[in-house]
């Protein structure tokens, strides 16, 4: 296996766009690592730059400790998994997966035996392996171009969003699936997605990028409880952070003319005065009919059933504030209702920045840092 690493790594676009913009980043060996962000962040251009399909204009691409920056794609030792798998239409399932070795100049009777034999292990096997790519459903065809690329055997796998095209069921069985196989294989692993919870699931490590910057790198968890600044945190959640402009008063702040208690390791950090964005996920809010003191406090607008829990949202001046309830205890639509996050997971940002203050004291979880020479 091999590690990756990328030094100051630029590629420009006509016209000046910068995909990447002086990246730095190193994947460990046996790592799966994860590309997230929003579409034209950089995260398929770094990916295809790895892959020898993009030429860079500035850095290096290390792997295993060797420069492969001008080197060809074959030369690289990798193999990638495209989104819509690539597969030769052509060709019958077991020539599809024994490519890469007649490529080699691998022999007839040994292509087929690894075909078969990799083949079976992802349950591709019997008639399967003598059908064509169209006879097969879409995620029959995944694990054939996750065959293909296993029976390259190569240091480092791309994988290019290979879950995108299948329909939501499949796609969690084959998250699972392939979770399991890089654990198995150990192949260190860089996995582009614009899906969050695609990455969260999988990943060892991820970066969140934006406009050719690493604006977080961090373990999936961390990026979810701790994100470093509100791209970050309004990008992670299948329910979006709540994000709510405040103004530091007295030890406290105040949200929409309501005060709302801060943080008491973030006292010491803002000036009376100082405007900040407070970030509260939803799933760390309780909801009460009863007043609580230091609530937020506004009408139910709008409910939506979720299954075990219901996404609820709360008009608050001239802000829409989100909270998710069990299924035992959600509000009727215009029920005033108090809103009192988890002191412990309320997040602190610089208004003017949008990077991290602090967070509580008692959150069961160790800080981390994020490595400032990619952001």
């Amino acid at each position: 296996m091999a590690d990756l690493e990328i030094r100051g790594l630029t590629r420009v676009f006509p016209g000046g766009v910068r995909a990447l913009d002086n990246l730095d980043l190193h994947i460990r060996d046996g790592e799966f690592f994860a590309l997230l962000g929003p579409s034209g962040c950089g995260k398929t251009t770094l990916l295809r730059s790895i892959a020898g399909l993009e030429r860079p204009d500035a850095g290096q691409i290390l792997i295993g400790g060797r420069d492969v920056t001008r080197l060809p794609p074959g030369a690289r030792d990798l193999a990638m998994v495209f989104q819509d798998y690539a597969l030769y239409p052509h060709m019958t399932v077991a020539e599809n997966i024994a490519y890469p070795l007649k490529i080699r100049r691998v022999g007839r009777k040994d292509r087929r035996q690894t075909a078969e034999s990799v083949g079976a292990s992802l349950q591709i096997k019997g008639g399967m392996l003598d059908r064509r790519p169209g006879q097969l459903s879409g995620g029959q065809q995944q694990r054939v171009a996750l065959a293909r690329a296993i029976a390259y055997r190569p240091r480092v796998f791309l994988f290019d969003e290979p879950l995108s095209n299948l329909d939501a069921r499949l796609r969690l069985e084959a998250r699972t699936f392939l979770k399991q196989l890089q654990r198995d294989l150990g192949v260190t692993t860089v996995y582009v997605t614009h899906d969050q919870a695609e990455a969260l699931a999988l990943a060892d490590r991820m970066a969140v990028m934006e406009r050719g910057h690493i604006r977080q790198l961090d373990t999936p968890s961390n990026c979810f409880l701790r994100p470093a600044n509100t791209f970050v945190a309004s990008f992670i959640g299948s329910t979006p952070m709540n994000l709510l402009s405040a103004t530091v008063r007295d030890g406290g702040c105040d949200v929409a003319g309501q005060r709302l208690a801060l943080p008491e390791i973030v006292r010491g950090q803002v000036q009376s005065g100082e405007a900040v964005v407070l970030g509260m996920r939803p799933e760390y809010a309780d909801v009460s009919l009863v007043e609580v003191p230091e609530g937020l406090s506004g009408p139910v607008r709008v409910l939506e059933n979720l299954g075990v829990d219901s996404l609820v949202t709360i008009e608050i001046g001239d802000l829409r504030v989100q909270a998710t309830t069990p299924e035992d205890c959600v509000p009727a639509l215009g029920d005033r209702v108090w809103l009192v996050p988890d002191q412990r997971r309320l997040l602190v940002y610089r208004a003017d920045d949008g990077e991290r203050i602090a967070v509580g004291p008692a959150a069961p979880f160790a800080e981390t840092t994020v490595d400032a020479g990619s952001l």
